[in-house]
């Protein structure tokens, strides 16, 4: 399934209605979940979500079907899929100073915050080899990073451990792993901020891993820039 998403313009998700398999595949742990954000997270960006009616009860009911529209549609908004662009001026902050990948946020409120480790979760893919020289796309940052350390290989739909620290990952394996960027970056944990908590793994032009990040090392980080408005609104107050 991942090499074929990687070579997709649009995805189609199937969705069981039938009681039981619904809550089972929406589940944290479920496929549809799972699908729908591998989906999104190696580039497909046009997403048909289709209901699969036939086992309902009573058959083709049409209360389960807008119960069960209203809940997918909830999780794959959250995920990225028909998100909001937002426009706003900010002053005092020269073009110069302004790169891809940054991130804006309310310096009173749980401002960004460059973070220089984080655990994730990974799903391997196929590669020609060793990986040498990876690049982690988040958001719209492109940066370079090591794996840390392959802390357990985990099944990939139940979350279960299978195994402490292996010594490699082969395709289609999922791991909690240490991940260190080879510089600050931005990012956040899926579970409070999903558009910062996703990313891929190029290689050689290769695409070698999908995954979540699940904490963020924020002893090790650092505050970015305040603007002097924000400054002076902190010092009004």
């Amino acid at each position: 399934m991942i090499t074929g998403t990687t070579q997709a313009d649009c995805a189609v998700l199937i969705v069981a209605a039938g009681v039981g398999e619904f809550e089972a595949g929406i589940s944290k742990n479920g496929q549809t979940r799972e699908h729908a954000l591998l989906a999104y997270t190696l580039g497909v960006k046009q997403l048909i979500a289709g209901v699969k009616m036939d086992s309902t009860e009573p058959p083709y009911s049409q209360k389960r079907y807008e119960e069960i529209v209203k809940e997918v549609s909830t999780y794959i908004k959250k995920i990225g899929y028909n998100s909001d662009n937002v426009g706003f001026n900010v002053k005092n902050v020269s073009v110069k100073d302004v790169r891809c990948g940054n991130m804006a946020g309310d310096s009173k409120n749980d401002p960004p915050m460059e973070a220089a480790g984080f655990t994730a979760q990974v799903i391997s893919q196929n590669h020609p080899g060793q990986i040498s020289a990876p690049v982690l796309d988040c958001h719209m940052a492109h940066i370079a990073y090591k794996f840390a350390e392959l802390k357990e290989k985990i099944d990939r739909h139940s979350g279960k451990k299978l195994e402490d620290g292996p010594k490699f990952l082969k395709s289609g394996d999922a791991a909690i792993v240490e991940m260190v960027p080879g510089k600050p970056m931005c990012v956040e944990s899926f579970s409070s901020y999903p558009p910062l908590g996703r990313f891929a793994v190029h290689d050689m032009r290769w695409m070698v891993a999908v995954g979540v990040i699940k904490a963020m090392d924020k002893k090790a980080a650092g505050a970015g820039k305040v603007t002097k408005s924000a400054q002076k609104a902190q010092k009004a107050k």
